[in-house]
């Protein structure tokens, strides 16, 4: 039988391994790559290509439903399980929105994850009973179209967004990206516009307001 190849991504080191771990003892599951953030996330799939990946969504350089939203449209082929602690309905929409085939809590049993993994790389959906519970609450009664908090932001821009949240400078961001400082300067300014913020401490602000603060609780 051909095993599963999985990616794990989250930056909770033991959380990730637990992971990991349980996947793998099942003897059905191969996990190809691991990674701490969004970013290394986002490359470890596009590079392993695997059949799953397994992702948090509060994460340190790319959120979570930003890398469901990019693999969606880069590698469809990826099937993409949320493990979070997020119990929110607007996550839950959001992530579905963005192309997530899953949606999973952090306190499901062992069990219940290799099921989901197992049925998404099968081509199925698997959501938990609360994240099936709000699906169904939206299909029985709409709120509508969701904003997406990122508004008009480019891909490069999302990244800009969230570096400048983590407090980097603009040199800073300049050099972790390899680009020139008037790009990034330019890419700040385009940031701040469209989210309509004067400055860093309002831009800090609407990412807490929107739920786009990477924190350690997810």
């Amino acid at each position: 039988m051909n095993r599963i190849r999985v990616v794990v991504a989250d930056d909770h080191t033991i959380l990730r391994e637990g992971v990991v771990a349980l996947l793998v003892a099942s003897g059905e599951v191969d996990v190809v790559a691991q990674a701490a953030d969004g970013m290394a996330a986002l490359e470890c799939t596009l590079k392993h290509r695997p059949e799953v990946l397994v992702v948090d969504l509060s994460m340190p350089r790319l959120n979570g439903i930003e890398v469901v939203r990019r693999l969606n449209h880069e590698l469809p082929d990826t099937r993409v399980l949320v493990l979070t602690m997020h119990t929110e309905e607007e996550y839950v929409l959001h992530v579905v929105r963005a192309g997530a085939a899953g949606y999973l809590l952090k306190d499901s049993a062992g069990s219940e994850l290799l099921n989901a993994v197992k049925a998404l790389a099968q081509g199925r959906a698997f959501y938990g009973v609360h994240a099936s519970r709000i699906l169904a609450q939206q299909v029985q009664h709409p709120t509508g179209r969701l904003e997406d908090p990122y508004r008009e932001l480019t891909a490069r821009e999302r990244e800009v967004f969230h570096l400048i949240v983590e407090g980097m400078t603009t040199k800073e961001i300049a050099k972790h990206l390899d680009i020139s400082s008037k790009t990034a300067e330019n890419h700040r300014s385009r940031v701040l516009a469209k989210l309509e913020a004067r400055n860093t401490a309002e831009l800090i602000r609407y990412a807490v307001r929107h739920k786009l603060l990477d924190g350690k609780t997810g």
